[in-house]
C-alpha cells in the first residue's frame, strides 16, 4: 500500500471553540449545494427563557380550567416542579402516567405525579415489547411549548396524591382539559398579548442572529421565513429581535426573501394550501399569487408551489426548525429537504457532558474491558465443556491424566469465578456512575438524549431524521455559508472491532 498523507498534524489540531455554540452532523452536508435556507420562528429564530415562559403558561392555564372547565380554587395553590419535564416524553392518558421511552419504544421509566412507578407496575402496564406512540392513548412532549403541559397535569396528579384525594376527574380526562385550555390560552391571546408586551422577559436577546442571517444571505442563499405563527405576533417578536441591529437593515424583513406565517405545518407539507397575501396589518388581499415577493408577508402556502416559486427543490433546500416532527420529519420524508433541528437546551446537556467528561471516559473505558472479560469467562467456558466432553468420550483413562484435567477445569473454574467479580464490580461501577449523571443532569429522567444504555426515542429520532443539528440558529456564523458538515463515517461492530484509535490524554 503506498504512503497517504501525513494527517499526525491536523488530527492532533485542536482550533479553540465554545462546544455549545458547534453544528454536530449526523449525515455530510455540503452547504456549497444549499441554495436556499429556510427558518422556523418560535424556538429556532426566537429562543425564549423557558422558566418564565413555563410560568406565565401555567398560570394562565390553571385560571381557564378554573373559570372554563369549572376546576377547584385549589389549583392555585398548588407547587410546581418546573424542573421535571424534559423534552421527549410521554404522557399515558389512560393511567396520567408520564414515561420515558428509548430508541425501541420501550418504556424506561415512569412517574405519577412525582412519584416513580415501581418496575413492576411499569412492565405489568407497559411491558417489555415496543409501544405504539401512534395510539391516541399517548401525547409526546415533542416542544418546549409543551413542556407546560405535562408539568402542570404532573403538578396536579402529585397535589392530590399528597392530599390523599382522588383526582376531580379521571387522568384522560385532566389531560385533554389542560391540553384545551393552554389551546385556548394561545388561541385568544392570552400568552401572546403577554409576550408581546414584555417581550424582554420572555425572548431571549441574541445579538448573532442579524449578522448571521446576512452572511448567509449575502452568500447567495435564498432566506425564507416558514412560521405556523400568526401575522401579528411574527411582526411583533421578529421587530423587537432584528429591527435595528443592523444600521443597513431597516426592519426584520430585510433579512428575509420570502415570509410565510400561518404556515399550518404538518399541513403545509401534505395539503394543497393556496398562499394568500397579507397587507400591512394583517389582513388578506384578493388576488392570486404566482410569485413571492421580498418584504410581503404571505399566508398559509404549500410546498410544491413554494418550491416551484423557488425553482428549487429538495436537497438544494435546507430547513431549520425546533420541532422534530412538524418541522424535520415531515420535511425530510415529504420533500427531501436538509434538515438542521435546533435544540436551545443543548447549551445545558454540551455544558454537562464537557464538566462531566473523565466520568463519560471512564464508563467508556469500563464498557470495553467489561466486553474484554466477557470474551475471557466464554473462552474459559468453552475449555471446561471440552474438558467434560474429553472425560466422558476417553473411558480408559490413567489416573494421572484424570487428575491434569481435573485440576485444569478447576483453575478454569476458579478462572471463571475471579473473572465474573471482577465484572460484577466493574458493571457496578459503571451503573453508579451511568446514575450519577443522570441525576446531576436531571434528578427524574437523566439525560434527554439517552435512556439507560440506549439511545431516548428523541436521542434516535435526532439521530435519524436532523442532517445536523445545533443550539441555536446563530452558530451558523462560525462556520462558512459553504462549509461541508462532514458526519463520522459509520462502521458495523465487526469493522470497528479493529480500529485504531488514539483518544487524547
Amino acid at each position: 500500500m503506498s504512503k497517504g498523507l501525513d494527517l499526525s498534524a491536523v488530527l492532533q489540531a485542536s482550533p479553540p471553540s465554545d462546544p455549545t455554540r458547534k453544528i454536530y452532523v449526523n449525515r455530510n452536508l455540503d452547504m456549497a449545494e444549499i441554495e436556499a435556507i429556510g427558518f422556523d420562528m418560535d424556538y429556532t429564530l426566537v429562543q425564549y427563557n423557558q422558566r418564565a415562559l413555563d410560568e406565565l403558561t401555567v398560570e394562565k392555564t390553571v385560571e381557564k380550567l378554573i373559570n372554563n372547565f369549572n376546576y377547584s380554587d385549589v389549583l392555585r395553590e398548588i407547587q410546581v416542579d418546573y424542573d421535571f419535564i424534559i423534552r421527549g416524553l410521554i404522557v399515558d392518558k389512560k393511567t396520567g402516567h408520564i414515561c420515558k421511552v428509548d430508541q425501541n419504544r420501550v418504556v424506561g421509566r415512569c412517574y405519577h405525579g412525582y412519584q416513580a412507578v415501581s418496575k413492576e407496575e411499569r412492565i405489568s402496564l407497559y411491558g417489555t415489547k415496543p409501544i405504539s406512540l401512534s395510539s391516541d392513548r399517548f401525547i409526546r412532549v415533542d416542544t418546549l411549548f409543551s413542556l407546560p403541559e405535562s408539568t402542570l397535569m404532573a403538578g396536579i396528579i402529585e397535589h392530590y396524591k399528597q392530599a390523599n384525594e382522588p383526582l376531580p376527574v379521571s387522568p384522560g380526562e385532566l389531560c385533554m382539559n389542560i391540553r384545551q385550555a393552554i389551546d385556548e390560552a394561545h388561541c385568544d391571546n392570552t400568552l401572546k398579548a403577554e409576550i408581546i408586551a414584555h417581550p424582554a422577559k420572555y425572548v431571549l436577546e441574541d445579538k448573532d442572529l442579524g449578522a448571521t442571517l446576512h452572511k448567509l444571505k449575502i452568500a447567495g442563499k435564498k432566506i425564507f421565513l416558514l412560521t405556523n405563527s400568526e401575522h401579528y405576533y411574527t411582526e411583533a417578536v421578529m421587530s423587537f429581535l432584528l429591527d435595528g441591529v443592523l444600521p443597513f437593515f431597516e426592519s426584520w424583513r430585510d433579512y428575509f426573501d420570502i415570509i410565510l406565517v400561518n404556515g399550518r405545518k404538518p399541513s403545509f407539507f401534505n395539503d394543497p394550501n393556496p398562499f394568500v397575501r397579507l397587507d400591512q396589518h394583517g389582513n388578506p388581499l384578493e388576488e392570486t399569487v404566482n410569485t413571492l415577493l421580498p418584504r410581503q408577508v404571505y399566508s398559509g402556502g404549500n410546498i410544491h408551489d413554494l418550491e416551484r416559486m423557488l425553482n428549487l427543490t429538495g436537497a438544494q433546500i435546507l430547513y431549520v426548525g425546533d420541532h422534530i416532527f412538524s418541522d424535520i420529519v415531515i420535511s425530510k420524508r415529504s420533500a427531501w429537504w436538509r434538515t438542521a433541528l435546533v435544540i436551545q437546551e443543548m447549551r445545558e446537556g454540551v455544558k454537562h457532558t464537557v464538566t462531566h467528561a473523565d466520568q463519560f471516559n471512564r464508563i467508556y473505558q469500563l464498557d470495553q474491558a467489561a466486553r474484554q472479560i466477557d470474551d475471557m469467562i466464554n473462552y474459559q467456558r468453552t475449555l471446561t465443556r471440552s474438558l467434560e466432553r474429553v472425560q466422558k468420550l476417553i473411558v480408559a483413562l490413567t489416573s494421572p491424566e484424570t487428575h491434569v484435567i481435573d485440576s485444569t477445569r478447576e483453575r478454569a473454574e476458579q478462572e471463571i469465578e475471579q473473572r465474573k467479580k471482577q465484572l460484577d464490580t466493574m458493571l457496578a461501577e459503571a451503573e453508579k456512575l451511568e446514575s450519577e449523571l443522570d441525576q446531576s443532569f436531571n434528578k427524574y429522567w437523566g439525560r434527554p438524549f439517552r435512556e439507560h444504555h440506549e439511545l431516548s426515542h428523541f436521542g434516535a429520532q435526532v439521530k435519524v431524521y436532523a442532517d445536523i443539528y445545533t443550539s441555536q440558529v446563530s452558530n451558523f456564523l462560525f462556520y462558512s455559508p459553504d462549509q461541508h458538515f462532514r458526519a463520522e463515517r459509520s462502521f458495523l461492530p465487526h469493522e470497528r472491532e479493529h480500529l485504531t484509535v488514539t483518544h487524547k490524554s
